[in-house]
């Protein structure tokens, strides 16, 4: 009788577990189809730039070396994450040319403060449609790294979607992390990732 209602229990645990398992994946595939369109929509309506086609993948993201500008923004609710941003320096002053209409040679204030905005269009344009499968979600002031050769790390293990796009031979690089907040107990994945080793 009892190993009859233990082996219930288990057959219970692993149905939830593979119900689990499905609706991230389904989560997954809808965060790449809408940081793609979101980036692509953002550009054209506040920039008048088609990006044409990007690159799409998942990953597990390891610390890299930037040089450039990095914009991140933090997501909370039933699930949790990071977004962000990163471009060269050329492709920072040309995003707050092409937002505010004036023209930068260096990145300053406000050309960090375009980038920092850009960002949160475009991730919050992806969490607006996530909110119609996860409930309302939390977003975070965006927070904003120019320099040399500096690493960029989130706590914990879980995938990314990145998006690279190229805009006039420069790189764009949109990522973003979310993961359900009970697997995200152990690891802040809703904070900004430590940065390291910044220089002037």
């Amino acid at each position: 009788m009892c190993a009859s209602l233990h082996c219930r229990s288990d057959q219970g645990e692993a149905r939830r577990a593979a119900g689990a398992g499905a609706a991230f994946m389904k989560i997954e595939k809808l965060i790449v189809e809408y940081l793609s369109r979101a980036i692509t929509d953002v550009f054209s309506t506040m920039l008048g730039v088609d990006l044409g086609a990007g690159e799409i993948s998942v990953e597990n993201s390891a610390p890299e070396a930037n040089d450039g500008v990095v914009s991140f923004i933090g997501l909370a609710g039933s699930w949790v994450g990071t977004g962000s941003l990163t471009c060269s320096p050329v492709m920072a002053c040309r995003i707050c040319e092409q937002m505010l209409m004036t023209e930068t040679s260096a990145v300053n204030e406000e050309v960090l403060d375009a980038v920092a905005e850009l960002t949160n269009m475009i991730v919050g344009s992806v969490k607006t449609e996530l909110e119609k499968h996860l409930g309302p979600l939390g977003l975070s002031i965006p927070t904003v790294v120019f320099g040399r050769n500096f690493k960029t790390k989130s706590a914990g293990t879980n995938e990314w979607t990145v998006a690279r796009f190229r805009w006039d031979g420069e790189c764009l690089l949109v990522k973003l992390c979310l993961a359900p907040k009970e697997r995200a107990a152990h690891a802040v994945y809703h904070s900004i990732p430590q940065v390291t080793g910044v220089e002037a």
